[in-house]
């Protein structure tokens, strides 16, 4: 049988640049190398698509060392049009080689630049399948405003917010303050288009607005402010299908805190202290099936495709959806690879069904 040939695309731009690098390092250990025939293309900071080495040890999570794509010199360029699917590589010597016809893309891209829409509106713009949703759902999990207005609109609860943009706050900050007091405390304030927890902080009293402004407003120029809800953190994995096949939900896992912290960067990939992740969580199931089923209403409000995370509060009156994420973190040890494991699929399967899913929906047009 012939292999497919799928490019592994990681790295990027965004602050989540080193995460991405780390889940491209497990998914290097663990895909079948009888089926698959990989090329790992890396994005450097700076924007470039480089030829990079397929050596998982490379990208390995260290706190010590995030690993990153450095640039090598090389050049990896796309088909020119959609009449053809030939990668190419520019060498570092100035050389051109092929690197053959690519079957399917696997971009494994976190925040801005990436999970966005960005890749993936470039990868329809030249007729390469990938793996996950289309440029309109990538852009709407993104953006937690746009995201939240559209589970609401489904009638899919999420926590109370505002929306403040850079303007706004330089404008007129004693209205933004007036606004996030309606909220009550404690808060949170997140960029509108940042993940892994990046540049979003705790507020406890109103004299910490401004500095968790300033945090997240370098992240990002539109911010929201919102509510905290006090609550069991539970996150669950959706699975999309090929077309006429339903979207699918493992089990749920919890993250249980010590403390007044919250779920950071740190405490998601660095395994800071206080944090322990649960899974498969304690729900009765019922809980769990109502979990699963607001799950998959909250992946198809936004169209999302291949693969999602959704972050939720179990409170006393029930799911309020935090955020769907719809390229999670994908390291071994990441939640949503580990509530499919939890859910009888295993991590190098769980690699193939992605693929599968990619392959089956095609070439797609937004």
């Amino acid at each position: 049988m012939d292999k497919l040939r799928v490019v592994l695309l990681f790295g990027g731009r965004s602050s989540e640049h080193s995460i991405s690098c780390a889940t491209a390092g497990g998914v290097l250990r663990a895909i079948d190398r009888e089926r698959y025939e990989l090329i790992p293309v890396g994005i450097t900071r700076e924007g470039a698509f480089v030829l990079e080495a397929d050596d998982a040890d490379r990208f390995a999570l260290d706190p010590e060392r995030l690993p990153e794509v450095h640039d090598n010199g090389t050049r990896v360029l796309w088909p020119d049009s959609s009449a053809s699917r030939e990668l190419r590589v520019v060498t570092a010597d100035g050389g051109t080689a092929s690197l053959g016809e690519v079957d399917l893309v696997f971009p494994i891209l976190h925040g801005p630049f990436g999970e966005d829409g960005t890749v993936q509106g470039l990868l329809e713009l030249v007729g390469l399948p990938y793996v996950g949703s289309g440029v309109l759902a990538s852009a709407l999990g993104m953006h937690k405003h746009f995201a939240k207005t559209a589970l609401a609109a489904a009638g899919i609860p999420v926590a109370p917010w505002r929306t403040v943009t850079v303007r706004e706050w330089a404008d007129d900050p004693a209205r933004v303050r007036e606004a996030a007091a309606s909220l009550g405390l404690p808060q949170f304030v997140k960029p509108a288009r940042a993940g892994s927890s990046v540049g979003v902080s705790k507020v406890t009293d109103a004299a910490g607005l401004d500095a968790a402004l300033e945090i997240a407003f370098a992240e990002d120029d539109t911010v929201l402010i919102e509510s905290a809800v006090v609550g069991r953190e539970v996150e669950i994995a959706v699975l999309g299908g090929a077309p006429g096949e339903r979207p699918r939900a493992s089990v749920a896992g919890e993250i249980v805190l010590a403390g007044d912290g919250f779920y950071d960067f740190a405490a998601k990939y660095l395994d800071a202290p206080g944090v322990d992740l649960v899974c498969p969580a304690e729900l009765g199931d019922g809980r769990l099936e109502e979990m699963r089923e607001l799950a998959i209403r909250a992946f198809e409000a936004i169209g999302a495709e291949g693969l999602a995370r959704a972050d939720f509060f179990l409170t006393d009156g029930g799911f309020v959806v935090n955020e769907l994420n719809t390229m999670p973190g994908f390291t071994p040890i990441s939640m949503f690879p580990r509530c499919w494991q939890e859910s009888g699929l295993s991590y190098p399967e769980l690699i193939d069904e992605l693929i599968r899913v990619g392959l089956a929906r095609g070439v797609r047009v937004g």
